[in-house]
């Protein structure tokens, strides 16, 4: 199975002829199965292809060429970034820090060990062995009861060009995850705005991560550890060394391939709970795998650099806004698995819980 790549220049066009936020009435029955396409595949993939007009295969190129370069710099160069008093919300994570929810998560644990052997995730030994860096994109609340997670972003020294090239890439990574959170909002027969209006001034981070294939690059190596996202949408660039499993709501284990030009979505915990779990947060890993090896010697070849970037953003709901079903999902039989809490409380106790937050917790 493939996913399906959806062409977002559509949905972008037929948008802006809408008379407000809200209103979905004018649009046609081509559009609303789109949208429908798109709730649908989120709902039973956990992951979406989508083509936006807005990002480019160069702008994805850019940015990955500057990462590469900071990814590439010394170890202690890099660890001048980091901020682990904010929990690593901004700056760089070190690798050996985030520990995979599969590691310490025992309900979980118990759920893989039921798992068909060919579909069971690769086992991790320790902490990701990934570097990270988060960039906030997008204004912060003036007045947040969640100060260290809407901090200030930490620029390195060297890179004149670092903040511009964040701020475009990231901004444009969110535009298309907008117009996506508007296609399965009425797709999932919500309003046009029933999660964009949420998403503002939102916490959202554009937070690459960075894998030394010189030293990790053995098949089997796991860089991230099978795990979901906290947030609500998660969106990446195509990566230059494939690794990316991810498994649909049936169990299903799927090795991703997102084509030149496209960004891959991932639904995270946040859409999960204003969906009571109709649209449950995609499960997923990155592993060395033949690709991978397959890629890295074409790398040295080509004397390219073996740092394997992610152009990862993590797009969330609003810290200060409550998390709690929408619209019809509140009167979902499985609505009590979820109760309303704040975002910003919601995040802090999963960072707990994979180490960013400096001690574990209950998830």
């Amino acid at each position: 199975m493939e996913l399906p790549v959806i062409d977002l220049a559509p949905y972008l066009e037929t948008s802006t002829k809408l008379r407000s936020e809200s209103d979905c009435t004018n649009l046609g029955p081509e559009m609303k199965s789109l949208c429908e396409e798109v709730s649908r595949t989120l709902r039973e993939t956990g992951a979406l292809l989508v083509k936006d007009p807005r990002c480019s295969a160069e702008d994805n190129d850019k940015f990955l060429d500057m990462m590469e370069k900071y990814f590439e710099k010394p170890e202690e160069f890099k660890r001048l970034q980091g901020r682990p008093h904010l929990h690593y919300q901004v700056g760089v994570t070190p690798e050996g820090v985030e520990v995979p929810r599969s590691l310490v998560d025992e309900e979980m644990q118990e759920k893989l060990r039921a798992m068909a052997k060919e579909f069971q995730p690769a086992t991790p030994t320790g902490p990701d062995p990934k570097w990270r860096y988060m960039w906030r994109v997008g204004p912060r609340p003036p007045n947040t009861r969640f100060k260290e997670l809407n901090s200030e972003p930490v620029i390195p020294e060297g890179f004149p060009e670092w903040k511009a090239t964040m701020d475009s890439w990231g901004y444009k990574m969110i535009s298309a995850i907008e117009a996506v959170a508007e296609m399965a909002a009425i797709g999932f027969g919500l309003q046009k705005d029933a999660f964009t209006s949420l998403m503002k001034q939102g916490p959202h981070l554009l937070a690459p991560t960075g894998s030394d294939l010189r030293r990790h690059g053995q098949e089997g190596t796991v860089f991230a550890g099978y795990h979901y996202d906290l947030n609500f949408l998660t969106i990446h660039g195509r990566s230059r060394f494939p690794g990316l499993n991810i498994w649909l709501r049936n169990g299903q284990k799927m090795g991703v391939k997102v084509p030149v030009g496209c960004l891959l979505i991932q639904t995270g915990k946040q859409i999960e709970w204003l969906t009571a779990g109709d649209c449950i947060a995609g499960m997923h890993e990155v592993v060395v795998n033949s690709r991978t090896t397959d890629a890295i010697k074409v790398a040295i070849k080509q004397n390219c650099s073996l740092w394997r970037v992610s152009s990862t953003l993590f797009a969330h709901i609003a810290s200060d806004a409550v998390l709690k079903p929408l619209g019809h999902f509140a009167d979902s039989p499985h609505g009590g698995i979820y109760p309303p809490i704040c975002a910003g409380e919601f995040v802090e106790k999963e960072l707990a819980v994979i180490n960013l937050k400096g001690r574990k917790g209950e998830p």
